[in-house]
């Protein structure tokens, strides 16, 4: 006799680089097998987030996202109090390059619990870093079977965790003494390494438009080639979906070797990380 328990799940993924979306699709799948219905929303593109989002038809919420200088990206951060989570259960997941991925846990945890939900957990997945597309090292080839396996095991947590079969809340995650002002500073650190924006220079492409239909923030152009370094995220979705490779960025091989020694780490220990669960 199946004792599982059917819900109605809402799984928000922001995922630019598909590496969220990976991770998504097996925590869904595996939820799934406890006979749960799982949405995916994705909710990476401008168009995703205008207006509110109603949590009222699912009976508890997944939310997964890339982190972006210790947070997670702030066009999901502004548009989270548009969610209202009037007590219901919350489980949290974030994807990172190997760098540092603390307060992004405690941050966002708060956020969702100021829009009135309780949070029952929190992991981290490893994933190739978004600037590996301008030609860093971190982490290539994950998520790998690994991750994989921590994903579904993380699904069975959140399922014991929304079915009440295990009724613990999250646990005291790491904390942040420092203030906002610093963390927008650190988060603008990424344009010292992104210093040329998406941009065509110039060349022909057949207009598919996926760049500006696709983009988180609606700041590329697809008709120009040009990118509104104001408004660009430096998420690299574009250039990684454009299907005829026009996009370009700068070469940012020269900083990898930098990045390593500022964050006192080989590449060794890097790779020797795992995907992990708080609870």
């Amino acid at each position: 006799m199946n004792q599982n328990k059917s819900m109605n799940l809402g799984l928000l993924y922001f995922s630019a680089t598909g590496n969220t979306e990976k991770i998504s699709r097996v925590i869904k799948n595996r939820l799934e097998e406890f006979g749960c219905t799982v949405d995916m929303i994705d909710i990476t593109p401008l168009s995703s987030r205008k207006g509110g989002f109603d949590c009222t038809s699912y009976d508890a919420l997944i939310l997964g996202a890339p982190v972006h200088s210790w947070r997670i990206p702030r066009v999901v951060r502004e548009w989270l109090p548009n969610l209202s989570g009037d007590g219901k259960k919350c489980a949290i997941f974030l994807t990172y390059g190997g760098f540092q991925i603390n307060p992004a846990h405690y941050t966002t945890s708060q956020l969702l619990q100021k829009q009135g939900f309780s949070v029952v957990s929190s992991a981290e997945f490893l994933a190739f870093h978004t600037f590996n597309i301008g030609g860093w090292k971190a982490m290539e080839g994950r998520p790998d079977e690994s991750d994989i396996a921590v994903a579904r095991e993380y699904a069975e947590i959140i399922y014991a965790r929304f079915s009440g079969k295990d009724s613990n809340l999250v646990g005291e995650l790491e904390k942040t003494g420092h203030p906002e002002e610093l963390l927008d500073k650190i988060e603008g650190f990424r344009f010292r390494i992104l210093t040329q924006v998406p941009t065509r220079q110039g060349a022909d492409c057949c207009m598919c438009r996926e760049c500006e239909e696709f983009c988180p923030t609606g700041a590329i152009d697809a008709m120009t080639g040009e990118t509104d370094p104001s408004r660009c995220i430096a998420c690299l979705g574009c250039v990684l979906r454009c299907p005829e490779g026009v996009l370009m960025i700068n070469d940012m091989t020269p900083s990898w070797e930098f990045k390593l020694k500022g964050e006192h780490i080989t590449e060794e220990e890097m790779n020797g990380k795992k995907s992990r669960i708080y609870l």
